[in-house]
C-alpha cells in the first residue's frame, strides 16, 4: 500500500513537470503523512523552492510564501495592525457612549489584522503548502520565533490570544547554508538534501522543461554542465541555469554546440566574471572532452576543398 502511495506521489510530480529521484519522493511523502515541517537544503538552483510550488498544484491548494532576508521581523512575517482602520473607526465612534475600554478592545479584533505569510498560512480554511524560503538569509532571533508556529501551529496575539491552525499547513523550508541553522529548527524538520543531478537526471529535467530543445544539443549541454561543476568555480551554475540556457539556445535554433555560440551564451550560465574568464579560456578544452572539437575537425578532413 505504502509503494503505491509512493509511487502516486512521484507521478504527481511528475505530472508537474517535477523529475524526482526516491529519495525526494519519500521525503515529501513522510513530510505529507506525519505533517511535519521539511527542511531542504543544497545548492542554489537544484530545484528546491520548485517542490513547495508543485505541491501546492498536486494538492490543488494555495502556496503561501514567505521569503527570508536579514532583518525580518515577526510582523512582517506575522501580522500589523492596520492602524489607518482603526483611527477611522475610533473617529466614527466618537459619539459613542460606550466606555473608554470597550471602544479601545474594538479595535484589536481580527478584522483590523494585516495579515501576513504566516498567520495566512494558520488561518487559511484548506491546508495551505508554506514555503519559508532561503530561512538561512534571516536572523537567529527569527527562527527561535518560528519554533512555535514549527511545533505547536500556533502563534500568540497579545491583544487577541492564541491562534491555532484547524488545518495545519504543509511547511516547506529551504536553505542554501550561507549560515548554519538552529539545532532547534533541524530537530522539528525532517531533512532533505538535493545536490546537482547527474547527468540522466538533468537531461531528463530539461526534455521534459524544454521540450522544443533538440535532443542532442541537450545532451551536449548536460555534459558540458557535468564538466564545468568540476571545476573551482565563484558560483556554481544550478539547473535554474540549465534550463535558461536550454531555452536560449532553442530560441536561437540551435541543435547542437558550437564554440562560438557557447562563448556569446556564457553569461547566460555563468553570474560571476572571474567565473566567466575561466570558462572562456578553458572553452575549447571544455568542448573537446564533449567530442565537438573532434568532429569539427573530422568534417574538415572529409573536406580538403573547406579545408585548403
Amino acid at each position: 500500500m505504502q509503494q503505491e502511495q509512493l509511487q502516486r506521489l512521484q507521478q504527481l510530480l511528475g505530472e508537474q513537470d517535477y523529475i524526482a529521484d526516491r529519495s525526494i519522493v519519500m521525503s515529501v511523502y513522510l513530510a505529507m503523512t506525519l505533517r511535519k515541517p521539511l527542511l531542504i537544503e543544497g545548492p542554489a538552483g537544484v530545484g528546491k523552492t520548485e517542490i513547495a510550488k508543485v505541491m501546492a498544484r498536486a494538492l490543488d491548494t494555495d502556496l503561501i510564501r514567505l521569503q527570508c532576508y536579514e532583518g525580518l521581523d515577526a510582523n512582517m512575517a506575522l501580522y500589523e495592525w492596520n492602524y489607518q482602520r482603526q483611527l477611522l473607526h475610533l473617529k466614527l465612534d466618537e459619539n459613542s457612549t460606550r466606555s473608554l475600554e470597550d471602544r479601545e478592545a474594538s479595535i484589536f479584533g481580527e478584522q483590523f489584522l494585516l495579515k501576513r505569510p504566516l498567520l495566512q498560512a494558520l488561518t487559511h480554511p484548506k491546508a495551505p503548502v508554506l514555503l519559508i524560503d532561503e530561512l538561512d538569509r534571516a536572523d537567529e532571533e527569527f527562527e527561535a520565533f518560528l519554533l512555535e508556529i514549527l511545533s505547536e501551529w500556533q502563534i500568540t496575539i497579545p491583544e487577541i490570544g492564541s491562534i491555532r491552525a484547524e488545518e495545519p499547513p504543509y511547511v516547506i523550508l529551504t536553505g542554501n547554508r550561507t549560515r548554519e541553522l538552529s539545532d532547534a529548527v533541524r530537530r522539528r524538520c525532517f531533512y532533505l538534501w538535493i545536490d546537482y543531478p547527474p547527468y540522466e537526471k538533468e537531461l531528463s529535467i530539461v526534455r521534459n522543461k524544454v521540450p522544443d530543445v533538440d535532443a542532442e544539443l541537450a545532451g551536449q549541454m548536460c555534459r558540458f554542465m557535468e564538466l564545468v561543476r568540476q571545476q573551482k568555480l565563484e558560483k556554481i551554475p544550478g539547473v535554474a541555469e540549465t534550463l535558461d540556457w536550454a531555452r536560449a539556445l532553442a530560441a536561437l535554433h540551435q541543435d547542437h554546440l558550437e564554440p562560438s555560440m557557447v562563448e556569446e551564451t556564457l553569461g547566460l550560465i555563468f553570474k560571476d566574471r572571474n567565473d566567466v574568464r575561466l570558462v572562456r579560456e578553458s572553452l575549447t578544452d571544455f568542448l573537446g572532452r564533449l567530442g565537438i572539437q573532434a568532429k569539427e575537425m573530422k568534417t574538415a578532413e572529409e573536406s580538403p576543398t573547406a579545408a585548403n
